[in-house]
């Protein structure tokens, strides 16, 4: 099983069991560095109650209605030729919107007024809903 089938069946599962809160109006994807020595990082989709596509500071996302909170997503980079921090971030960039074109619940989660995606200490990347 290829990184993106794991990554889908991650949040299958998750959205499976855990109806978003209507009051959700944007999705954002907080990535963590796990061990930046060991080139691991991870994920977690947390729903924010408002949102605010000028602010890259990402305050918005921190009105969270819902998280996965501690089910987090786990990649480690060690086997690509770029294991830093900002090659991690495109990956999961790559997999979350393939998941919104894709993915079970991607119509669902392309519902909403936006998404972004970004290391919780750093500023948010808006992503593509379409």
């Amino acid at each position: 099983m290829n990184i993106y089938e794991e990554f889908s069946r991650w949040l299958d599962d998750l959205l499976e069991i855990n109806e978003l809160p209507d009051s959700t109006k944007a999705i954002c994807f907080n990535l963590y560095a796990e061990s930046e020595e060991e080139n691991l990082y991870s994920a977690q989709i947390a729903a924010a109650g408002v949102f605010d596509p000028d602010d890259v500071s990402g305050e918005w996302a921190c009105d969270m209605v819902w998280s996965s909170e501690e089910n987090v997503f786990i990649v480690d980079t060690s086997d690509e030729d770029d294991t830093g921090w900002k090659h991690a971030q495109d990956l999961f960039k790559e997999m979350v919107e393939e998941y919104f074109r894709t993915g079970k619940y991607g119509r669902i989660l392309r519902s909403f007024e936006g998404a972004a995606i970004g290391f919780v200490d750093g500023d948010l990347e808006l992503l593509d809903l379409n």
